[in-house]
């Protein structure tokens, strides 16, 4: 089996550790050096080119950016004979335009940290073609329906996000009245032993990815803007505008 990642990030990277029985391949073409260094530290073959790459895969990844998804698939996706999975916080409706385009596809929601064993929900018509990766990861298959594994992290997203901002603004007020420590006490009262380490962990990582986050939620404010009014979801996204 050979997997092809298209681009070279965090999640790739995390992946590929976990994938360590498989060839892994990508390519330098336009990344830059951080990007780099991570693919010769994980001992990715660096291919030329992602045309190359995607002929040469048999499960070619997609973990970009919300933004750069569709492009990468009406690109990439397209000239793989293998099987396409975006792991991007897409909308549904970028799945069913991706679906579109390229025949192999399968719809893909990475849920938990992917440096500690995630579980993949996978769904489209060829996502049965993915049990494989049972053996290095939780995977779940939830429909044959392109688009429901989006639905499901958008819905997730709303959840996640609410609670890290409001988290956030939360010790931000704290911090004014030096009590930081007691606020997480009390807190963690009620919500168990494991809250406070826990809040810090989605505290900076909400932080250190707000730009992300704030694109994702705009992914979802587009989607489900004639479902209801979605008040804790626009603050949310005020609030990472913000930061």
């Amino acid at each position: 089996m050979i997997i092809g990642f298209i681009g070279f990030g965090r999640v790739s990277e995390s992946l590929t550790k976990l994938f360590k029985d498989e060839k892994i391949i990508s390519s330098d073409y336009g990344r830059s050096k951080q990007s780099i260094n991570r693919m010769k530290k994980a001992n990715v073959e660096i291919l030329d080119d992602f045309n190359q790459v995607a002929i040469e895969s048999d499960l070619l990844i997609s973990a970009n950016s919300p933004s750069q998804a569709l492009g990468v698939a009406e690109e990439y996706g397209s000239k793989t004979n293998g099987i396409f999975l975006d792991l991007n916080n897409i909308s549904p409706e970028t799945s069913e335009e991706i679906n579109k385009t390229v025949d192999n596809f399968v719809d893909g929601a990475i849920i938990g940290k992917v440096e500690s064993s995630p579980m993949i929900y996978l769904s489209g018509e060829k996502a049965n073609q993915l049990v494989f990766l049972n053996s290095y990861l939780p995977v779940k298959i939830i429909s044959d329906k392109i688009g429901d594994a989006s639905r499901l992290k958008l819905l997730r997203s709303i959840y996640t996000k609410t609670v890290s901002t409001t988290l956030i603004e939360t010790m931000e007020i704290a911090k004014e009245f030096n009590l930081e420590k007691e606020v997480l006490e009390t807190i963690a009262y009620s919500e168990g032993d494991e809250f406070i380490n826990s809040a810090l962990s989605r505290i900076k990582n909400t932080k250190n990815s707000s730009s992300r986050k704030k694109e994702e939620l705009e992914e979802l404010i587009s989607y489900f803007k004639d479902v209801n009014d979605l008040t804790m979801a626009r603050a949310t996204y005020k609030k990472l505008k913000r930061m």
